[in-house]
C-alpha cells in the first residue's frame, strides 16, 4: 500500500522523451513591451542578476537604441557566463547590423511573421513568396555573418502551417541546421490536446518539427490570452520540445506571456531528476518587481503571491499547524517564502491557540502550552467573533491586537485582580471587542 504523508512520498513524472530542457526569458525585452511600464537600464541589471541567481540559460534583449545597448554593457559587465545575452532583430540586414554591433553577442532571434494577416495587412507584402524570400534571405545574412540564429515564427498557430509555414521551416533549416525555431503563439490561439491539427495543436506541431523536419532546438513562446500560457509551454516541453521562452511573472503585451516561475517550480518540483534551478530567490524577486517596476502582484497569484503560504480558516490551519504537508504543495522555503497564520472570520480556535502561544512565548522568552479550553483563549475567541458577528470588522486581525489580547488576559489581568490599585495598568488594557488600541506609551505594541 502506498501512503503519501510528506513530500518526498509523492512520485515525479519523467518527460517521455527525457531530453534535457532549458529556459530563455523574454523579460527585458517582450515583458518591458506590457503597456504602462518602464523597464530602465539598471532594472534591467537587477532583472539579470535575479535570472543568474535562478540559473536561466539565456535571454534576449533589445539592441535598437542607446538605453538598449547600455543596459547590454552594463550585464556585461557583471561577469557571468549565464544567462548568456542573445539579440532580436527584424527579418532586415540593417537590424541584423545592429547585433552584430554590439561586442558579446553571438546569437539572435530574427522575427518571422508568418499569418497572413501579419504577412498582408501588417507587413504589406504582395505574396508568401515575398515573405518567405525575406527571412531566408534575413537568416542568411546572420549566418554568412557569423551569428547562431533563432527563427521566431510569429503567429505559427494562425497560419497555413502545411502549405508554407512547415516547407519554410524546412529551408531555414537546409540554411542553419542548428537554427532554433520558436513556435510563438502570438494570441494565445495554441492548445495543449493533442489530437488536435492545423494550426492550433502544440503537440501535433512540434512532432511535425521532430518527425518530418528533424529540427534539433525547438522552443514555444506563449501568450496567455485564453490562460494556456502555461500548459502549451509544458506540453511543449511534454512533447519534445528542448526550450520555452518565458518572461517573470508573465509580463508582457494583452494578457502577457507564459510565467517563468510555474514553469520553474513546475519542472523542479513535478518532474523527475530535475534540479538545476534555485527557485530561493522567487519571492526576493516578485516583490522588487512590485517596488521598483510597479507590477502589481495579485495575493493569491501562484508560486509569489502574499496569500501563498497564509492560512486562515479553521480546517486548513489545524492541519497546516499539524503538518504543512497538509495544505501546502512545497515548502515555502523552496521559493524563498514564508508560512504565515491569520485570524479572522473564519478562523477556528486551533490558529488561535497557536498564535498566542507563539505571541506569549515571544514576550516572556520562555516556552509556554496553552490548551485548547483554557478560558482566557475562549474569551479572545469571543471577542474577536464578536467583532465581525457585529460587521465592525472587514480584516483579519493583525498581530499587534494579537499581542494586546495577549497582554490583557494572559498578563494584565491576574496583576489587577491581586492589586486593584494597579490604576496605570488597569487604564492601559484594551477595551473588548478590540477595534482601536489605545495608544499608551507604557505598553508597546498597542498602535
Amino acid at each position: 500500500m502506498k501512503i503519501y504523508r510528506d513530500y518526498d512520498d509523492l512520485p515525479k513524472i519523467k518527460l517521455p522523451h527525457g531530453q534535457e530542457v532549458s529556459i530563455s526569458d523574454s523579460t527585458i525585452r517582450d515583458g518591458a513591451q506590457m503597456p504602462g511600464i518602464v523597464i530602465k537600464s539598471q532594472h534591467k541589471v537587477k532583472i539579470y542578476e535575479y535570472l543568474h541567481r535562478i540559473g536561466i540559460e539565456k535571454l534576449e534583449a533589445f539592441v535598437y537604441n542607446e538605453r538598449d545597448r547600455k543596459a547590454i554593457k552594463l550585464m556585461q559587465d557583471q561577469g557571468y557566463e549565464f544567462p548568456q545575452i542573445t539579440g532580436w532583430a527584424r527579418a532586415n540586414p540593417a537590424d541584423i547590423d545592429m547585433v552584430l554591433g554590439v561586442d558579446g553577442i553571438e546569437e539572435t532571434g530574427i522575427l518571422m511573421s508568418v499569418s497572413d494577416p501579419h504577412i498582408f495587412d501588417k507587413m504589406g507584402l504582395k505574396s508568401r513568396e515575398a515573405a518567405e524570400e525575406k527571412y531566408l534571405n534575413a537568416l542568411q545574412y546572420a549566418v554568412d555573418h557569423g551569428l547562431k540564429t533563432r527563427a521566431h515564427i510569429e503567429d505559427m498557430t494562425r497560419a497555413d502551417n502545411y502549405n508554407f509555414v512547415f516547407p519554410l521551416i524546412k529551408q531555414i533549416m537546409d540554411i542553419d541546421s542548428d537554427c532554433t525555431i520558436r513556435i510563438c503563439d502570438t494570441i494565445g490561439f495554441g492548445v495543449p490536446f493533442e489530437g488536435v491539427d492545423e494550426p492550433y495543436g502544440f503537440p501535433t506541431i512540434i512532432k511535425h518539427l521532430k518527425n518530418e523536419l528533424n529540427v534539433k532546438n525547438i522552443e514555444t513562446h506563449c501568450h496567455d490570452d485564453f490562460g494556456l500560457a502555461v500548459p502549451n509551454s509544458i506540453a511543449g516541453y511534454w512533447h519534445g520540445a528542448n526550450w520555452s521562452n518565458v518572461t517573470f511573472l508573465g509580463i508582457g503585451e494583452r494578457a502577457g506571456n507564459a510565467e517563468m516561475e510555474k514553469i520553474l517550480l513546475f519542472l523542479m518540483r513535478r518532474i523527475e531528476g530535475f534540479d538545476k534551478y534555485n527557485l530561493e530567490c522567487l519571492v526576493e524577486f516578485g516583490k522588487f518587481m512590485e517596488k521598483e517596476i510597479g507590477i502589481r502582484i495579485p495575493r493569491n497569484k501562484s508560486v509569489v503571491g502574499n496569500n501563498v503560504f497564509a492560512h486562515e480558516s479553521g480546517i486548513h490551519t489545524a492541519g497546516v499547524i499539524k503538518n504543512p504537508f497538509t495544505y501546502e504543495p512545497y515548502p515555502p522555503e523552496i521559493v524563498g517564502g514564508k508560512r504565515t497564520f491569520l485570524i479572522g472570520d473564519s478562523s477556528g480556535i486551533e490558529v488561535l491557540r497557536y498564535k498566542v502561544q507563539e505571541t506569549l512565548n515571544e514576550l516572556m522568552d520562555v516556552q509556554i502550552e496553552i490548551g485548547k479550553s483554557d478560558k482566557r483563549l475562549r474569551d479572545i475567541q469571543m471577542d474577536i467573533q464578536k467583532l465581525y458577528n457585529d460587521d465592525k470588522r472587514v480584516s483579519c486581525i493583525s498581530d499587534e491586537e494579537i499581542l494586546a489580547y495577549v497582554k490583557k488576559y494572559f498578563m494584565f489581568n491576574p496583576l489587577v485582580s491581586k492589586d486593584m490599585h494597579r490604576q496605570e495598568e488597569e487604564d492601559s488594557i484594551p477595551e473588548a471587542p478590540l477595534s482601536k488600541p489605545r495608544k499608551d506609551p507604557h505598553i508597546h505594541g498597542l498602535d
